[in-house]
């Protein structure tokens, strides 16, 4: 299977692809607006995993050929970029891609991140509303840290929520995510459920915020 990352040079991306590369066999498409920007960032890739011991099939595409090239393609661009990248690559999907988005609305203040979703009702949502009309959307892998999942130091022992209408892409996303050695991935129901699951990002981050030592933090639920 194809995998592709979408933005896959910043923070979300890298995680995912670093962790992705290292714990499963599947080719692994670093998308960017940029091209040479993805295949920088996949020289860097290649040169983190092979530090550990780890090879892997990764290659850097412009963002519209890498969703070309794709089975499962993961919106890994920050929430008020991911309409307009789901637009941007439209005509590289088909009935076959399933569309994967972690993105969470927040706002920020003295006090911590609060839960901002767009009048969708979710970033999922707009996502969804956004793609085209036979592309199955996902939404999962929004309570991770971004440096918990780059940092291949860091045994995870995490879970993720998974949402979406499509039963066929939803049960795709459990069985990829679940390859991630130390992450759990979870059904949590249709797309409608997309803002709770969201919503518990803010609350991860403002914990980390306020507690010394949980950085990292993330959701296990037992």
């Amino acid at each position: 299977m194809r995998i592709a990352l979408l933005g896959g040079t910043g923070d979300i991306g890298e995680g995912l692809a670093l962790r992705f590369a290292r714990d499963t066999s599947h080719e692994i498409l670093i998308g960017s607006r940029d091209p040479e920007k993805a295949r920088d960032a996949v020289a860097e890739y290649e040169d983190e995993l092979e530090t550990r011991g780890a090879q892997a099939e990764i290659k850097g595409f412009g963002n519209e050929m890498a969703a070309d090239r794709a089975d499962v393609v993961v919106l890994s661009v920050p929430p008020y970029y991911a309409g307009d990248t789901v637009e941007a690559v439209a005509d590289s999907l088909d009935a076959d891609s399933i569309l994967v988005t972690p993105a969470v609305g927040m706002q920020g203040d003295e006090d911590g991140l609060h839960y901002h979703p767009p009048d969708a009702g979710s970033v999922t949502q707009l996502v969804a509303g956004r793609a085209p009309d036979d592309v199955p959307v996902v939404g999962a892998f929004h309570n991770l840290a971004a440096d918990a999942l780059s940092n291949l130091d860091n045994d995870l022992d995490l879970d993720t929520l998974v949402v979406a209408d499509d039963d066929d892409a939803k049960e795709t996303v459990l069985s990829v995510a679940n390859e991630i050695e130390g992450l759990r991935a979870l059904e949590a129901g249709p797309l409608a459920n997309a803002a709770e699951v969201e919503s518990v990002t803010p609350l991860v981050i403002n914990i980390a915020k306020y507690n010394e030592g949980m950085h990292d933090v993330g959701v296990k639920w037992i």
